[in-house]
């Protein structure tokens, strides 16, 4: 069964379009700023919160679905974690920062409204 619940194609489009932005920035922070270590954590949960957000199409169950979306949201705190660190060692500008942020609190908030609306499903 394929799972293409609440609000699936919406979050999907938000966070490629985040991992490509990902992508760029981890190109900047390596070339330009010549920073390893951060760049590649920030590289692997900014590009995982697609991803798992991908792999939920094919969830197995709607628990597992739910759990898919989970994980999204965990990389996505995370992602902002590191976002937090690089904007307070001035890696990137706050500018930089700004778009970034944003971007990751919507998908987030996002997230956290189709989760619950889902958890809503199963309890009704």
């Amino acid at each position: 069964k394929r799972y293409m619940g609440v609000g699936n194609n919406v979050i999907y489009e938000l966070s490629r379009k985040f991992a490509i932005r990902i992508v760029r920035l981890y190109v900047f922070l390596t070339e330009e700023k010549h920073e390893y270590v951060i760049a590649k954590q920030i590289y692997r949960s900014g590009t995982s919160i697609g991803a798992n957000i991908a792999e939920s199409k094919f969830a197995q169950s709607h628990n597992d679905y739910i759990n898919k979306l989970s994980i999204a949201l965990k990389e996505a705190s995370e992602t902002q974690y590191w976002l937090d660190l690089l904007n307070d060692v001035q890696l990137i500008t706050s500018e930089q920062y700004e778009s970034l942020i944003n971007d990751s609190k919507t998908i987030s908030g996002t997230l956290v409204n189709i989760i619950k609306k889902l958890r809503q499903q199963s309890n009704s």
